[in-house]
């Protein structure tokens, strides 16, 4: 299982990223795909998800409407589009994949087992 993150760095507030976790083919095409964060001194947290099929996503409040996982199975890759950025959102992004059902309770199931490593998102105020 392979999962590599890419596109973080330094960013005002109110300002955009686009994340992209780049995965092995098997993934890509038969595992849910979800973003977590940690930032230093809290726990990590589930921040969107996306079902192996495509069709349903999730996203934790503080991030709804602002945060926009996709995946492009042609590319083999996921992506996190990230507008309206606040300092809050500073924090190490981790891309995750699992097997399942790609409904939106398993989707929001924090047990996620194959991970990526991470990368830094900071966000000036």
């Amino acid at each position: 299982v392979q999962l590599q993150a890419s596109g973080g760095g330094l960013v005002q507030a109110g300002g955009s990223l686009r994340l992209s976790c780049a995965a092995s083919r098997r993934i890509i095409m038969d595992y849910n795909m979800a973003w977590f964060r940690q930032a230093p001194g809290k726990e990590r947290e589930l921040v969107a998800a996306v079902g192996w099929s495509g069709g349903i996503e999730y996203y934790e409040n503080s991030v709804r409407g602002r945060f926009t996982a996709s995946r492009d199975n042609a590319k083999n890759t996921m992506y996190l589009r990230m507008n309206s950025l606040k300092p809050e959102d500073t924090a190490v992004y981790i891309c995750a994949a699992k097997l399942g059902g790609s409904g939106y309770y398993s989707l929001r199931d924090p047990a996620y087992d194959s991970w990526g490593q991470g990368t830094q998102v900071t966000v000036s105020s």
